[in-house]
Order: C-alpha cells, then structure tokens, then sequence
C-alpha cells in the first residue's frame, strides 16, 4: 500500500505517539489497529441494532424456544442447565 500524509495538530500526533509507546507499537500500526477496532464497533452496533429488532417481532422467541428447548429458560429464568 502506498503511504499518504494526515494532516493533525501536533498535539494530536504526539498523544497518539504516546499511546501508540504505552502499547509498544508504532503509530502506523496503532493507527491501522485502531481503525480496525472503530470498523468492528459500527459493525457490530449495527448488527446489535438488527438483532434488537429482530426479537422484537412477535414469536420470535417462542420459536427459538421450540427449535433449541435445551437453551430455554426454566422456571427460574435460568438457560442452558446441564443434566
């Protein structure tokens, strides 16, 4: 891949600098890290969001209920007791 150039106050750089240091890293490969956590955060809200929305709908537990009983709450609440 080819380099580029970010433009960011140099206070900014250098606490990136140093939290890159605090983790043993250069700041390429924190900046790299970083924005592949961010990537997986918006992903996984808005598979969250799908999901929440998903059980929503009417019946959608009862039927993972039927389809996995061993996963289903008891009495108690509680799931996935062991035999």
């Amino acid at each position: 891949m080819a380099d580029t150039t970010v433009k960011v106050d140099s206070e900014v750089r250098d606490r990136l600098a140093a939290v890159a240091a605090a983790h043993g890293k250069s700041l390429r490969a924190f900046l790299g890290e970083l924005a592949a956590q961010e990537e997986n955060h918006l992903k996984l809200a808005e598979a969250t969001a799908i999901f929440r929305e998903v059980v929503r709908q009417p019946g959608i537990a009862e039927a993972f209920d039927a389809a996995f009983p061993e996963e289903a709450p008891d009495a108690a609440g509680l799931t996935g007791q062991a035999a």
